[in-house]
């Protein structure tokens, strides 16, 4: 599925004297309104290469400080060490990468671009805020000039359309990738515990109740929902959710995939926006949550996953988690993991009741410059090489060659003697650099068949959603929208994972604070502004 909250987006006119334009940018106005129109603006207009004698000056030495998501992997010091030698050879700066843990994004990723502490750079996407922040002033305006001049591999990359998704107010304050994630969640059981249910082939995440009984019979160390506070928690509901319904994943409003809020059915041509507490989304979610009571009350989920840290696809090998959730890019390290201990899985696939899952937009991955960068230009010249150079991809995606991961004879990834999946210091896509040119990437030569087979699906389960690029900008509703997260979390949560005694009464008294914390004023406002795109794009 996502990250949780999830996780993960690609561009550029004439050339500005760089030491006015970047002064320009830091001190631009805070008050800008979320506009996805790809107006005639200077951000997304295309540009030829600068002239040679326009290069760069980096004859000082800087050091830069980026913040990703996620938890640092133990090896990432000797990773840092390899990177800052070649940063400094080619553009004489150095590094410091930090990280927000999963748990701490709502609350730190603003908090530490308010607060003023040098940050250079942080990772930014459609579902972590971007709007939202761009709203407040906390990132730089990119325009086509600096694109042009700092990052002319990434640049070269881009269409048009990738930054003139990123637009909000006539600026693009974010630089999206330039391979946007091609990939559905798939959610991974165990093919010897089916065999023992008397199951084969599960087509429907409502289907695993058998296996889920087997688990809690002969495999006392199992959970079999073991769910985490972020990524998981939400998950299982939005399977069950997403067999009626083609449930975006998260609200337009909030982006928050444990949130009620605002919605539209992705295969509804006409583009109706909704509440989630209304038809046909209210049956919908009562049909899921019904199944998780059944299953919560059976002991199938863990009794308090709001304390669990761990996500289920890192401990699903282990024996603790019956299922492990994540997507056809983030699962390919459990497979493996699992094929070396010679466990064989079944993936399941999250589609729509049409047998489809929404593309992602280009701006699920990418990243935004800090309004505070004392540094933007060099900050720019060092993500260009570490977005669209494939030495320097392979170093920050795969870790260190020989040691984390090397090449077969005919060119597969694979892992190096003595390294396994469980003793990896630097599990691929565990570093958060999840923005880089993924086109560089090799398969694996312990892609397992049931993979391989996913991967060859996936093209065909994707569809462009009616709002695929759309970004709400919720400044108008910021309170309604602070409401309903309030409520969300004590109202909705326990919905989406069973832990209600009757679920007609537990919408009942969710769609009465629902209302009371305005969202009849948010969904107005989302349907304006999803208006004024739809009429940006002609349809």
């Amino acid at each position: 599925m996502k990250i949780r909250t999830k996780r993960m987006l690609p561009i550029l006119s004439s050339m500005l004297l760089a030491s006015v334009m970047l002064t320009a940018c830091s001190t631009s106005d805070n008050k800008v309104s979320s506009s996805s129109t790809p107006a005639a603006s200077e951000s997304v207009k295309t540009t030829a290469t600068p002239v040679a004698n326009d290069k760069p000056d980096n004859s000082k030495e800087v050091k830069l400080v980026g913040y990703l998501l996620g938890q640092e992997p133990k090896g990432m010091p000797e990773v840092m060490d390899a990177l800052n030698k070649k940063l400094k050879a080619d553009i004489n700066a150095t590094l410091k990468i930090n990280y927000i843990g999963w748990g701490d994004v709502a609350s730190k990723y603003p908090l530490i671009l308010a607060s003023g502490e040098d940050v250079d750079f942080v990772f930014a996407a459609d579902w972590n805020y971007y709007v939202s922040e761009a709203t407040k002033g906390a990132f730089l305006p990119i325009t086509s000039a600096m694109m042009s001049k700092y990052m002319p591999k990434h640049n070269g990359k881009l269409p048009p359309e990738a930054m003139a998704a990123a637009i909000v107010n006539g600026k693009s304050y974010m630089i999206p990738t330039s391979t946007p994630d091609r990939k559905v969640n798939v959610a991974v059981v165990r093919k010897d515990i089916l065999a023992k249910a008397g199951m084969s082939k599960v087509t429907k995440f409502s289907e695993l109740e058998p296996y889920f009984a087997e688990i809690k019979k002969d495999y006392p160390d199992m959970i079999p929902l073991n769910l985490d506070s972020t990524y998981d928690l939400p998950t299982p509901f939005g399977y069950l959710l997403g067999e009626k319904i083609a449930y975006p994943g998260a609200p337009i409003d909030s982006g928050d995939p444990s949130a009620v809020g605002v919605t539209t059915d992705n295969e509804d041509a006409s583009g109706k926006i909704v509440s989630m507490l209304d038809e046909p989304f209210l049956s919908a979610e009562k049909y899921a949550t019904g199944i998780m009571k059944k299953w919560y009350d059976a002991g199938y989920v863990n009794k308090n996953p709001y304390a669990n840290k761990v996500r289920s696809k890192d401990n699903f090998c282990e024996g603790q988690s019956g299922v492990a959730f994540g997507n056809s890019v983030d699962i390919q390290a459990t497979l493996s993991a699992c094929a070396a201990k010679g466990i064989d899985v079944q993936l399941i696939p999250a589609l729509s009741p049409t047998g489809h899952a929404a593309a992602n937009s280009w701006l699920n991955n990418g990243i935004a410059i800090s309004a505070n960068s004392k540094n933007p230009e060099r900050a720019m010249q060092a993500l260009d090489l570490i977005m669209e150079d494939q030495a320097y991809v392979n170093l920050v995606y795969f870790g260190i060659e020989g040691k984390n991961y090397a090449f077969t004879a005919d060119g597969k990834l694979t892992l190096p003697k003595g390294t396994t999946a469980d003793n990896n210091t630097y599990p691929p896509d565990a570093a958060g650099f999840w923005f880089v040119n993924k086109d560089f990437f090799k398969p694996w030569d312990t892609w397992t068949e049931s993979y391989i087979d996913l991967n060859s699906k996936v093209k065909s389960y994707l569809m462009a959603p009616k709002y695929l690029g759309f970004s709400f900008n919720s400044e108008n509703v910021k309170t309604q929208i602070a409401n309903m997260k309030d409520v969300s979390s004590q109202y909705a949560k326990p919905l989406f994972i069973g832990v209600v005694k009757d679920v007609d009464a537990g919408y009942a008294t969710l769609i009465s604070k629902v209302k009371a914390a305005g969202i009849d004023k948010v969904q107005a406002e989302v349907e304006t502004q999803a208006a004024a795109f739809l009429a940006a794009k002609g349809k």
